[in-house]
């Protein structure tokens, strides 16, 4: 039987690859040790996904609280699946910007020593094994935001015959711009993710993902902007809008695309890739019109105010141009909307509530 390694196993795009490849019939080996309460408090805690993972699949699923920076705990998992591990999902991680400046050594160590850990695993245990990096759009820094953006009644957007506006590529430089020290740290693990590829020929890609979301995210105020905006909306507490006028643009994935990507990938892999990946033109918003989707599916108003002091090195207009991926895996397509995504994040935000 086929093994996959998903790190960050209970988070959202951990569990949602958990769920994927078990329904294939793979064995999975889940990495989590819930530094989500750690980060952003119990209200974010991922317990409750891996506990509802393991009642689920029971042996199917093999859950390890190791920390992705212990080497020993982590080499002695893979030693004992080795060559049985034919694919690693690589989605733990610090995830805000904000909280890094806070504890910038943390950060790092998790972002890039982790990964540096992962990476030298697999190459030691499993070194023919599919590996599947969970990256950010954070690592162009902030150099979205020079380009020529238009104000709009709900939203800033780029003219429809700019080189961009079909959304940001992968030639983007990431150099010479603001990242936050999040960025910086997810740069240097996407860094070392194409170059285990590309120096030890291993299937290594990095995904650099626009806003993922998805109806297994807890909702944090630092991270997990959609879920977030539905939890504050159903249950009346205040969200705050950092800066340019609540008309910033993200585009939106639902985890079940993203990780059907991952699975093309897998399918036929390469080395050292990497893929900007995200909602693109097909699923994006702004705050003000994610704001409106809210409140007309909860029947609820938001309560939010509004600061102009916006978060540094936040981008003001982010859409991904999928364009690259989809030529190497054409078969790959959406299958959640904006609207899909936000109705299903509704259902489980009032569930849980």
């Amino acid at each position: 039987m086929a093994t996959v390694v998903v790190t960050g196993s209970a988070g959202l795009i951990g569990s949602e690859s958990v769920r994927f490849f078990a329904h294939l019939g793979f064995k999975v080996i889940g990495i989590d040790n819930d530094m989500r309460s750690y980060f952003f408090g119990e209200s974010a805690s991922t317990s409750w996904n891996r506990n509802l993972l393991q009642e689920t699949y029971g042996d199917r699923y093999l859950h390890y609280s190791a920390d992705i920076r212990d080497q020993q705990a982590i080499e002695a998992i893979f030693k004992e699946f080795s060559s049985e591990i034919s694919l690693v999902i690589h989605t733990a991680a610090q995830p805000s910007h904000d909280w890094a400046a806070s504890e910038p050594h943390t950060d790092f160590t998790v972002n890039a020593n982790g990964t540096l850990v992962l990476l030298e695993a697999t190459r030691q245990y499993c070194p023919t094994a599919v590996f599947i990096f969970t990256s950010t759009n954070k690592v162009y820094g902030d150099t979205p935001n020079f380009l020529p953006l238009e104000e709009q009644e709900t939203r800033w957007e780029i003219a429809a015959e700019h080189p961009y506006f079909i959304g940001i590529d992968e030639t983007m430089s990431i150099d010479q711009s603001k990242h936050s020290l999040f960025g910086a740290s997810k740069v240097a693990a996407d860094v070392l993710v194409q170059e285990y590829g590309r120096y030890f020929d291993m299937k290594t890609a990095s995904f650099r993902g626009g806003c993922l979301t998805g109806p297994a995210h807890s909702g944090a105020k630092l991270h997990g902007f959609l879920a977030y905006l539905m939890k504050c909306t159903l249950t009346g507490d205040t969200y705050t809008i950092f800066g340019y006028k609540g008309k910033q643009v993200r585009d939106n994935i639902h985890s079940y695309d993203l990780v059907n990507a991952f699975y093309h990938f897998y399918q036929n892999p390469r080395s050292g890739e990497v893929y900007n990946i995200g909602g693109s033109r097909h699923s994006n918003c702004s705050m003000l019109e994610a704001i409106a989707i809210c409140e007309e599916l909860s029947g609820k108003k938001l309560n939010y105010t509004y600061t102009d002091d916006n978060r540094s090195g936040d981008h003001i207009w982010y859409i991904s141009d999928v364009r690259k991926f989809q030529s190497h895996y054409p078969e790959w397509q959406y299958k959640y909307s904006l609207r899909n995504i936000l109705e299903d994040i509704y259902t489980a935000q009032a569930s849980r509530l």
